[in-house]
């Protein structure tokens, strides 16, 4: 993978031309790692090959190396989808401006690890059914999880996670399809989950994943006493006038489960 680039990093490598150092420490991988970077006027030099500053070099956006240039990690087909920067090192991102994961207090990395504690992975085989960057299914991995099927229905944002070194790799137990899982979820046998991690978009944008149809299907696919993990995030109630948190409790009850509210989510236990 090539040098990943913010305007931190920009920033902190002009310094260091400024400062006339001949080079700098720094990370070209988003915080995974730090390497010196050599720097001189008609730009910088990393592990052999020569960088050209960047001409305009935005905050909240990350730039690839591609085809002699540096690019947004960004792309548009239906959306605008784009891999965006965190003092955290871990990135998060955004569908059309919309944020996809928290950051305001959190590390998203280190949020993904607390809320896949919760479905406690060790030797488990667990349904990932929205898997976004791969932060919950890289957690199951490094739990000891006995085999994680992730899906995710956007090529766009598969594209961000071969971009992102944070993004877990395919293998030791990790199957990612691309495809829908509310369209996926009725070939999956019963019983044949250990535990499910459900993330999805807000319900505005994905309504039929909060549906009863669909928490029917995830008791049927989860073992008895499989447990569930559903983030709900923190919709204001005053203003959008929903309960969310509330109105999944009561489905999944409805399905089958046992719930009680966990932090920005529901964690649930099928009876």
């Amino acid at each position: 993978m090539g040098p990943l680039v913010t305007l931190a990093v920009h920033d902190t490598l002009r310094a260091g031309l400024v400062a006339r150092l001949p080079s700098v420490s720094c990370s070209l991988d988003l915080d995974r790692s730090t390497d010196y970077v050599e720097v001189r006027t008609e730009g910088w030099s990393w592990e052999g090959q020569s960088y050209p500053w960047l001409e305009a070099c935005k905050e909240r956006t990350i730039y690839y190396w591609m085809a002699e240039a540096f690019h947004p990690v960004a792309r548009y087909s239906t959306a605008l989808i784009k891999l965006v920067p965190t003092e955290w090192g871990a990135p998060t991102f955004e569908i059309d401006g919309v944020k996809m994961l928290p950051t305001a207090q959190v590390s998203p990395y280190a949020d993904a690890e607390r809320k896949v504690g919760l479905i406690r992975p060790r030797g488990k085989v667990i349904l990932d059914t929205c898997g976004g960057l791969g932060y919950f299914a890289a957690w199951c991995v490094q739990g000891h999880a006995k085999q994680v099927l992730s899906y995710e229905k956007n090529p766009d944002v598969i594209w961000l996670r071969g971009l992102n070194p944070w993004s877990p790799q395919v293998g030791d137990g990790l199957s990612l399809t691309l495809g829908d899982v509310a369209e996926s979820i009725g070939a999956i046998p019963d019983g044949s989950m250990d535990a499910v991690l459900h993330d999805p978009p807000r319900f505005g944008l994905a309504g039929e994943l909060y549906s009863q149809v669909f928490y029917d299907h995830l008791a049927r696919v989860l073992n008895r006493k499989g447990r569930l993990f559903h983030y709900t995030g923190t919709p204001n109630k005053l203003t959008s006038g929903r309960d969310v948190h509330n109105e999944v409790a009561k489905r999944l009850q409805r399905a089958g489960f046992s719930t009680e509210m966990v932090g920005d989510g529901v964690l649930a236990v099928k009876r």
